[in-house]
């Protein structure tokens, strides 16, 4: 197939603001072709088991205190049981940007499910607290591969105009899966086994998620970068019409041309040689940990646990009460998807923060008033506002800007490692919060770990200002050349990007 480039269409590259204006008939809506819906769905589903098993332990976790005592008694145990999970997942995602770039995204995924699905299964018959710990690791190792590959797999199959929308998918996914969870954990309550049940259904969604996979094909940039050619163009003939598909293959032909001549096996040390990849990976790893460090999973992971420190004490309604939180966590995300490609990822960062920051001094503020002894249930329900507040301030945007801004701002030769390096970075700040709230809480007290949080989500907001550009409406081309400006000057270019991101 011999592909020609548009009359006039070399000034531009296909996605870019400029391109989209001479040639608007081109620019695609997110619903327009429901093949890459499907793609973003089908991809999307690694979200699905990421989001239910960040849910489904809080609920489980009441129940696995009350059939082994040993767990009930420690603070320690409880909170291995889950951070064992997010260990799985550091060692997941730092092999999972490996994995990608040399056997591909669609393998990758397939084997997520695996090892998902057999964690799941061991969780489900764990006789003993330490099998369950360790079924908790095997899925951590598939929801960490999942974690790099899902995103990148959407965005290099997605048009850059809704790119940030579609890798949203993913996170509403994500959050989808949280919500299915606290369904389930109360769909469970008065069953026999019950957390088995909980931990146990997690494994369908994988289990669907690798048939569903064994019929999609590979991402079509990974195919094309791998001189697959044919097969990648035929899988863009299915997303562009053929004149918009013509200038997206000249331009993956140019980036292919500009790797070749660079090309080697990329090794981590590389990243931090090229100045302009370690400030994309400096904004993309920052990103990922004050997404953690603000206090996400705090509120995920142990949201029935902190309504029962406000002073609800049943089992059944503290889960009711997290459902309810879970509900608008699903909600704020679809509200950032269409955000996202309309409003900007950085301004939908810091928005998004300085609601995070005015709700977490709510949380501190009831848990205070709480120790104090007055009005207990006044204060307890001012803790779940603040909860209620905390996701509908966080979900639209802390949530998605992160993973979305990380599966774009990469070189092609340097996505699926630094993918891989972000997502660990991620996984790893996840630990440290899951594995420290309920200690920190312990000694210093509830209301002063939010306020801790809080200062936290500060310092997030300076590093959004300072470190993280504007990428929206930007091919994959385009962004490059930021970080080229970033590291040598604008004058690297005639046309300042760099500057054109900040001022959005």
């Amino acid at each position: 197939m011999t592909i020609q480039s548009s009359p006039g269409s070399s000034s531009y590259l296909p996605g870019s603001s400029g391109y989209l204006d001479m040639f608007p008939e081109r620019r695609m809506s997110y619903f327009s072709n429901s093949y890459v819906i499907g793609l973003t769905v089908a991809a999307g589903i690694g979200g699905l088991l990421f989001g239910y098993d960040t849910g489904v332990i809080s609920g489980a976790l009441l129940y696995i205190k009350d059939e082994f005592e040993v767990v009930n008694q420690s603070s320690f145990l409880q909170e291995t049981i889950v951070s064992m999970a997010l260990v799985g997942a550091i060692i997941g995602a730092a092999a999972g940007g490996w994995i990608n770039d040399a056997y591909g995204r669609k393998k990758a995924t397939l084997l997520a499910d695996v090892v998902f699905a057999t964690g799941s299964v061991v969780m489900a018959a764990a006789p003993d607290p330490y099998v369950l710990i360790l079924g908790r690791l095997f899925v951590g190792l598939g929801v960490g591969i999942a974690s790099v590959t899902a995103p990148v797999y959407i965005a290099e199959a997605s048009p850059s105009e809704v790119r940030g929308g579609l890798v949203s998918t993913n996170v509403l996914m994500i959050t989808g899966g949280q919500f299915l969870s606290y369904l389930v954990n109360l769909a469970f309550t008065e069953v026999p086994g019950t957390w088995r049940w909980m931990l146990g259904v997690s494994g369908v969604p994988a289990v669907v998620q690798f048939c569903i996979m064994l019929c999609l094909p590979e991402s079509p940039r990974w195919l094309f970068m791998k001189n697959n050619k044919a097969k990648a163009i035929e899988i863009l003939s299915k997303i562009y019409d053929i004149a918009r598909l013509e200038d997206e293959i000249e331009n993956l032909s140019v980036a292919e041309e500009e790797e070749r001549q660079k090309r080697n096996d990329v090794k981590i040390s590389d990243v931090f040689k090229s100045k302009e990849i370690r400030l994309a990976f400096l904004a993309g790893a920052g990103l990922q940990a004050f997404q953690q460090f603000t206090g996400i999973n705090t509120v995920m992971y142990y949201s029935p646990t902190i309504v029962q420190m406000a002073g609800f004490r049943s089992n059944q309604l503290a889960l009711l009460l997290s459902l309810v939180v879970a509900a608008m966590n699903a909600a704020g995300t679809v509200l950032g998807i269409y955000l996202i490609d309309h409003f900007g990822r950085k301004k939908l960062a810091l928005s998004s923060l300085t609601g995070v920051i005015a709700s977490l001094v709510i949380l501190a503020g009831a848990f205070f008033g709480k120790s104090s002894g007055s009005s207990n249930e006044l204060f307890g329900w001012i803790a779940v506002l603040g909860l209620a507040l905390y996701i509908a301030f966080f979900s639209p945007g802390m949530g998605p800007v992160p993973w979305t801004v990380n599966s774009e701002i990469y070189p092609e030769q340097y996505r699926g490692i630094c993918g891989g390096m972000s997502a660990t970075v991620n996984w790893v700040s996840n630990l440290i919060v899951a594995e420290t709230f309920l200690s920190v809480a312990e000694a210093v007290g509830t209301g002063w770990t939010f306020v801790i949080l809080a200062c936290i989500a500060v310092l997030a907001v300076v590093f959004v200002i300072v470190y993280v550009p504007e990428t929206v409406g930007l091919t994959f081309v385009e962004v490059e050349q930021i970080w080229k400006e970033r590291a040598w000057g604008s004058g690297y270019n005639t046309e300042s990007l760099l500057e054109r991101g900040n001022d959005n």
